[in-house]
């Protein structure tokens, strides 16, 4: 990870250079390490929002970094300007989002642009909690705390578009339902493993082979490796669902 996270901060230099506040690991790499299929998940604070030609070179050097192929793991970059975030509100603004499940997108449209992102709630709650600053001072210099009910409600807002990619993306859609629900029974955003173990020790049994699954592929296996067997497959819609009316009942004012 350390030459990929070297590649993506050299990048990140090269396009902002001096309109970078500080840039931040977070995700897998700071809430209980990497796993075969983590992403690098980094947030950059910048002074002002990027240019065209910006965004451009940024999302150019970032198709070349990032991938699942040749010793890569995808990479996630957020940037945000700092005053757009700082004093804190909701919902939050970002300035540019890279994920490589949107590089089909990205290589016919275009880079992104400024977009209304409420999941910024959870990326700088991380990133001020795993405290791993690859430039620039301590995110808790930089970045404000976001209130428990926003990170709440940004968790419990996502549950409905998790349900649409369960059939095309299901161990990473499980494990996200395990943590939504976890972090609103316990106040803590915990790594996806941990959640899952907490959520096995509550769900009846008839719904946990589901999730054990989930959880083993997550700590050992790729997304190319991954097999559900019938049985399985025809259990995860219900557990999902299951898990759907915890969060939603635990999210209700």
């Amino acid at each position: 990870m350390d030459d990929q996270v070297h590649a993506v901060m050299k990048l990140v230099d090269g396009v902002l250079g001096q309109e970078v506040v500080g840039a931040y690991l977070h995700g897998s790499a700071v809430l209980g390490g990497l796993r075969p299929a983590s992403d690098v998940d980094v947030l950059v604070v910048a002074r002002r929002s990027m240019a065209a030609g910006e965004r451009r070179a940024l999302l150019d050097g970032l198709l070349g970094v990032s991938g699942f192929t040749g010793g890569l793991r995808p990479v996630e970059l957020t940037v945000v300007v700092q005053s757009e975030v700082r004093p804190w509100r909701y919902p939050p603004t970002g300035d540019f989002l890279y994920g490589e499940w949107l590089r089909a997108e990205f290589e016919a449209g275009g880079p992104p642009g400024p977009e209304v992102m409420p999941d910024l709630a959870i990326v700088l709650t991380m990133a001020r909690s795993g405290d791993r600053a690859l430039a620039g001072p301590p995110p808790a210099r930089v970045l404000d705390p976001v209130p428990y009910e926003d990170v709440a409600r940004t968790a419990a807002a996502g549950v409905p578009a998790l349900l649409a990619e369960l059939d095309d993306d299901t161990r990473n859609v499980l494990l996200t339902l395990a943590r939504i629900w976890c972090t609103l029974a316990t106040g803590e955003i915990r790594p996806k493993d941990a959640a899952a173990a907490w959520a096995l020790g509550r769900l009846p049994p008839e719904h946990r082979p589901v999730l054990a699954h989930a959880r083993r592929l997550y700590l050992g296996s790729r997304y190319a490796e991954e097999t559900w067997s019938a049985e399985l497959r025809a259990g995860v819609r219900p557990h999902a669902e299951a898990v759907a009316a915890e969060i939603g009942r635990l999210a209700r004012p």
